[in-house]
């Protein structure tokens, strides 16, 4: 068994080094130790449409005996798409079983998103070409449907078995020169049931059709001793790296925050960042999983632990 340890760590080594390589800056390490890596994913490398990042954590019986541990994060990538791809993945996987695979995961994923620029393509010069004719712009309503066309996404982690769709909390929303900013928060312990909170949110049209859905997650590996995070802007640029440091300043573990934005047609400018926070921060006081600032200061605080908050 310790060979076959060291046979698979070692396989590992090089394909990291391999990959690190081949890819350069698009590869990232987010945490060597626990073998959490990442990659950015576009289908040009001059002027990108279409881009995705791959997370994976590789656990220590890969490639021997188990695939990584994988989540995909791209905005844009929601139901049936989502769904073809990750059962593509999983599809490789079953084909090279006891191999490295990361190498082959990346160009079918830089395949799909070639595939989807190539297509969206034709579909921006169809559309173009019916609103000579008709003067209608239906393009809205096409992609409404699709974000109501929400299916269960696969995400290749057998390590937790059959998980439960997570109870979502709904916080209470601000309106400031007509945007309007509502938060929702979900225990989670594992990438697929963030994924399966985002595809319950997107099953209601109208956050489906908001501008912006911003979110942000940690989840305490208890095994490895670390923290499996990441966040998404979704558009708003930044939004989701700043709403991830707020979970980390506020040190709150196995949650994760959607912020949705509905914009108004005004520009907010820094306030919009605000408004993310303060109602990412007021959730998750509801819920209990940090004090209000008053309360703090007082050395009180709600008594409630939701399951999975690190206590101190």
């Amino acid at each position: 068994m310790a060979y076959q340890d060291m046979g698979d760590l070692q396989s590992q080594v090089d394909e990291i080094e391999a990959l690190s390589s081949i890819y350069g800056d698009e590869w990232c390490v987010i945490d060597e130790a626990s073998r959490i890596f990442c990659i950015k994913i576009s289908d040009s490398s001059d002027h990108p449409k279409w881009t995705a990042c791959l997370q994976t954590i590789l656990p220590p019986d890969y490639p021997s005996r188990a695939p990584p541990l994988y989540q995909i994060n791209a905005g844009w990538l929601r139901g049936p798409e989502r769904t073809e791809l990750s059962n593509s993945l999983e599809e490789i996987y079953l084909e090279n079983a006891g191999e490295s695979i990361l190498y082959l995961w990346v160009e079918k994923i830089r395949e799909f998103l070639v595939e989807k620029s190539q297509s969206s393509d034709l579909v921006e010069e169809s559309e173009l070409r019916k609103t000579m004719v008709t003067e209608e712009e239906d393009v809205a309503d096409e992609d409404y449907s699709v974000l109501k066309n929400t299916e269960q996404a696969h995400l290749f982690v057998d390590q937790f078995g059959d998980e439960e769709l997570p109870e979502i909390k709904h916080g209470e929303s601000i309106t400031d020169r007509r945007s309007t900013f509502q938060p929702h928060l979900a225990l989670v312990v594992s990438p697929k049931q963030v994924r399966l909170v985002l595809d319950k949110l997107y099953e209601n049209k109208k956050i489906a059709s908001a501008t912006h859905n911003i979110y942000a997650y940690r989840i305490y590996c208890e095994d490895r001793n670390t923290y499996l995070q990441d966040c998404e802007d979704d558009g708003e640029t930044a939004a989701g790296g700043r709403l991830l440091h707020l979970l980390q300043i506020l040190d709150v573990q196995n949650v994760m925050v959607v912020v949705t934005r509905w914009y108004g047609g005004i520009l907010l400018g820094p306030d919009r960042f605000k408004h993310i926070n303060n109602r990412a921060r007021n959730i998750l006081v509801q819920e209990g999983y940090t004090e209000c600032p008053d309360e703090a200061a007082k050395g009180g605080g709600k008594s409630k632990k939701p399951r999975g908050k690190k206590t101190k």
